[in-house]
């Protein structure tokens, strides 16, 4: 028997339904779903030292459960000391399962865990339905022990959907639990 994660069970028994009637379709091809979840960091300060790379791929790959990408400069920019074809960041790209765990994760452990934290700003879609996000500490996915990483490094998380405007994603992401802020009436 294969394991599913505990939000894809959540989506498809009570958000599928809900989007349903909600949005009016019977058609489950047509709501909102999602389709992958891109985990990146960059490391400029890679060009002066090689460890710094290392250290981000290894943090990702602890976070994600998935091995990172490093990605190359596509051009040289001289102001930089950055010549093309030198490895300035680390990506993951999550899907099936581990995106569904590793969403489950963001919500529920490593967002509560973020200094001050108020919610995910409303307005970070793109006009297609994908969401993004940055954090500015890697430390607070509880993965990460940190004496290994004693260098502050921020990632950016890019949650991609399907078959969604902005509203219909937004929509989505509520019924899954993601923290959105609320409105403050003054």
């Amino acid at each position: 028997m294969i394991a599913t994660a505990r939000l894809k069970d959540r989506y498809e028994s009570e958000v599928l339904p809900q989007l349903k009637e909600q949005l009016g379709r019977e058609n489950r091809l047509s709501l909102p779903r999602l389709d992958k979840i891109v985990v990146s960091m960059g490391v400029g300060s890679a060009i002066s030292d090689k460890k710094h790379i290392e250290e981000a791929t290894s943090a990702l790959a602890d976070i994600t459960g998935q091995k990172a990408m490093v990605c190359k400069a596509r051009k040289s920019v001289a102001g930089f000391r950055l010549r093309e074809g030198m490895a300035i960041g680390a990506k993951v790209t999550l899907r099936g399962v581990r995106m569904y765990e590793f969403l489950d994760r963001l919500i529920s452990i490593a967002l509560p865990r973020v200094r001050d934290f108020r919610g995910v700003k409303k307005k970070a879609f793109d006009g297609q339905g994908n969401y993004s996000l940055g954090l500015t500490e890697q430390l607070v996915f509880p993965e990460l022990n940190p004496d290994k990483y004693t260098r502050p490094q921020g990632m950016n998380i890019a949650i991609c959907t399907r078959g969604a405007t902005d509203d219909e994603a937004r929509l989505m992401l509520e019924m899954l639990g993601f923290p959105f802020q609320r409105e403050e009436n003054n």
